[in-house]
């Protein structure tokens, strides 16, 4: 498996981004979007890991706006003031419509990539990038064929940007993976967003994982459920069977 350095351009700038790719091979195509944390060693590991089932992965530095990788330290912890700090800074630039147009670049890379087979791409996205999948599927809902989020936060909010109100315009088949006691999407937040799945009427699947914490999925989390990451990792790869191959 190569692990191929490459820039993109977008409307707003260069996004400096990794592509896991087979030796004259061509693949279906799926953009992984990191957690907060960023482009390192655990998310190489699990983009390295979807590569080898069968893809032409692309992950992008989604903070590109603001650093290169390393972002952040990840085990420092959530309550640490400097770590807020950092938080806020990394999300500040990603608004929904950024997202959108970056979305719209890295879907377009794939698409015009020499390395990828299919005509539909897959989008999976972790914490806080699950709503960027989501926006991904909706800003490019012709060229996306399935999405799907892990511990993803704030997709069912009160706000007029809630990431739940792009469901109209989503064409792909969607999986969504929730934490279990989740400060950033709980159990009212997943009923509601349950209910706008089932009235936008594609197909999905949204279910909690029991006893599987925010960033459950990410080996260099804390709170790393091996049992449920693998459980994870085999239901996204159904998904992208199903859908891409």
């Amino acid at each position: 498996m190569i692990e191929e350095a490459i820039e993109i351009r977008t409307s707003d700038g260069t996004a400096d981004s990794i592509l896991f790719r087979a030796e004259g091979e061509r693949r279906p195509g799926v953009i992984h979007l990191t957690d907060i944390g960023g482009i390192r060693p655990s998310h190489r590991a699990m983009a390295k890991r979807l590569a080898e089932r069968g893809y032409t992965v692309l992950m992008p530095n989604v903070f590109y706006r603001t650093t290169k990788p390393p972002v952040i330290d990840v085990t420092i912890g959530l309550g640490d003031p400097k770590t807020m700090q950092r938080f806020g800074e990394l999300r500040a630039p990603l608004t929904p419509e950024a997202v959108e147009r970056d979305a719209t670049a890295y879907v377009n890379y794939l698409a015009a990539n020499g390395g990828v087979s299919a005509e539909k791409i897959g989008v999976v996205g972790y914490c806080f990038t699950g709503a960027f999948a989501m926006r991904t599927a909706a800003a490019m809902a012709g060229k996306v064929g399935a999405m799907a989020s892990f511990h993803g936060g704030g997709l069912y909010t009160d706000d007029p940007t809630s990431p739940h109100l792009v469901l109209p315009r989503i064409e792909a088949r969607l999986y969504f993976g929730h934490a279990t006691k989740d400060r950033s999407m709980p159990q009212e937040a997943i009923d509601k967003f349950d209910r706008a799945l089932a009235a936008w009427g594609g197909k999905y699947e949204s279910e909690v994982y029991e006893g599987a914490f925010h960033g459950w999925t990410t080996s260099d989390a804390p709170v790393f459920n091996e049992p449920q990451a693998e459980r994870a990792f085999t239901k996204l790869t159904e998904l992208f069977a199903a859908t891409l191959k």
